[in-house]
């Protein structure tokens, strides 16, 4: 391709990133305030006005309007603009590793659920199931259509999400109180069942030193893992398998 249609191709890309992204942060916001999200109109969180289509435009509504809602004023929370933009680079570091494919569109799909139960974690410390099924589902798609190993996915999900389970039971006695949620356990299951038994450990060892990262800028008691788990489970989708055949060929 010539430079004009890589360049058009990368900015599609990051514009449906942009917009699935914003899609989904909507959802997760209007899971925690137990608003439908299949029905209603997008609306203002402070003045309750129904926004236009200029006010849903991904990064550039946010940036004209200077982060605040242009009927009332309220400054709007910088995660739309962060999360639409991280989102849109994500998807194109996708496309770059998958090209256009069915692996491309599977992953993407994966990383939107990670994007909704990361902000719903960070919210409320909680996993919705619902994300986590959806994320299985996708999983048995791409195993399908792409023709995977499922059952060395299958193996490295039951061995990390096994093995981090085991651990927070043996740390539940010693602490006498709940070392890790369910939804993190069943989060660590589904990267293992994405990324197999290596790959998965790999990014189990990065989603221990996010976490330290969101320990000390959140300084909370609690932590949400979740988001630290996504961040790890997307670098190994785009990265964790090459470093892994990198690390590997040093004892051959």
């Amino acid at each position: 391709m010539d430079l004009f249609s890589i360049i058009y191709t990368y900015f599609f890309c990051f514009m449906i990133g942009a917009v699935f992204a914003s899609a989904f942060t909507c959802q997760a916001d209007r899971l925690l305030a137990h608003e439908s999200w299949v029905s209603g109109r997008s609306h203002c969180d402070v003045c309750g006005h129904v926004l236009s289509l200029m006010d849903m435009i991904p990064v550039f509504s946010y940036l004209v309007n200077r982060g605040k809602c242009r009927y009332c004023g309220a400054k709007l929370s910088s995660k739309y603009l962060w999360t639409e933009v991280l989102t849109g680079i994500v998807f194109c570091l996708v496309f770059w590793k998958d090209g256009f494919s069915a692996a491309c569109l599977c992953d993407w799909a994966v990383c939107l659920c990670l994007l909704a139960l990361s902000l719903v974690d960070l919210a409320e410390m909680w996993i919705p199931d619902r994300y986590l099924i959806a994320s299985v589902v996708i999983y048995v798609l791409k195993a399908a259509v792409c023709h995977l190993d499922w059952k060395m996915g299958l193996a490295g999900g039951i061995s990390i999400g096994g093995f981090v389970f085991v651990v927070s039971l043996i740390m539940d006695k010693i602490l006498k109180k709940e070392s890790m949620g369910g939804g993190d356990i069943k989060l660590l299951f589904v990267m293992g069942l994405y990324l197999g038994l290596l790959n998965g450990l790999l990014c189990l060892i990065v989603s221990c030193i996010t976490g330290l990262f969101f320990v000390l800028k959140l300084n909370r008691k609690q932590i949400p893992f979740g988001p630290s788990i996504s961040i790890a489970f997307v670098f190994g989708l785009l990265w964790g398998e090459k470093l892994v055949q990198l690390y590997l060929s040093l004892f051959v």
